[in-house]
């Protein structure tokens, strides 16, 4: 989840009957959904002996602050292994994962019954899921072609807050309202959800 701590495990199998010494250089970094990288955040090598048909697990973590100032809005993290029989004329195997961290920021709801021509209040949670404060807020609002700049109050580190939200609907069928939050230290955390107007 955005905002924490990630960790992971590689897991390594020898299927073998030798003894095996393997060298593992792992790296991560953020990317752009092109898969173009941005910024290295991790760095690490570490060496395991594994016996025969024996197998171990490797755990990384990877801080919020080491990632954080470097993730662009598609939240997205690339981490590579590269693993190296030693002794075995160069057998090598590259494992691969591309993370995209979810949000959890935006809750939107709505009533259980929306009529057309009648004012309907919906509540929008949102929340600074960073171990920091965050200022400068900012929540975008689109709803039937139209958009809402809101802003907000300065939020604590792990705070969540609300507002409430206003409209009268015009005609009856689906309706798609948007949430857009900002602040100065991540853009664009989005939520949305598709509201069933009834005839009056």
């Amino acid at each position: 989840v955005f905002g924490k701590d990630i960790n992971l495990v590689l897991v390594l199998s020898n299927l073998s009957s030798d003894r095996k010494s393997i060298r593992v250089d792992m790296s991560a970094s953020t990317i752009l959904y092109t898969r173009r990288a941005v910024a290295e955040i991790l760095k690490a090598a570490t060496s395991v002996e594994l016996g025969p048909k024996q197998g171990k697990h490797i755990r990384v973590k990877i801080p919020y602050t080491h990632y954080g100032k470097y993730l662009t809005t598609d939240k997205r993290i690339q981490v590579t292994a590269l693993c190296e029989v030693m002794r075995s004329q160069g057998l090598k195997l590259l494992v691969e994962k591309t993370i995209i961290l979810e949000d959890t920021n935006i809750i939107i709801k709505v009533p259980r019954r929306v009529v057309v021509n009648r004012a309907v209040s919906l509540e929008i949670s949102y929340a600074n899921p960073l171990p920091e404060p965050v200022s400068r807020c900012v929540l975008l609002v689109t709803l039937m072609n139209q958009q809402v700049k809101i802003n907000l109050a300065r939020l604590a580190p792990r705070e969540r807050s609300k507002i409430y939200f206003e409209f009268t609907p015009r005609r009856a069928g689906p309706l798609q309202l948007q949430v857009d939050f900002s602040c100065d230290k991540f853009s664009h955390v989005k939520g949305f959800v598709t509201i069933a107007v009834a005839p009056a």
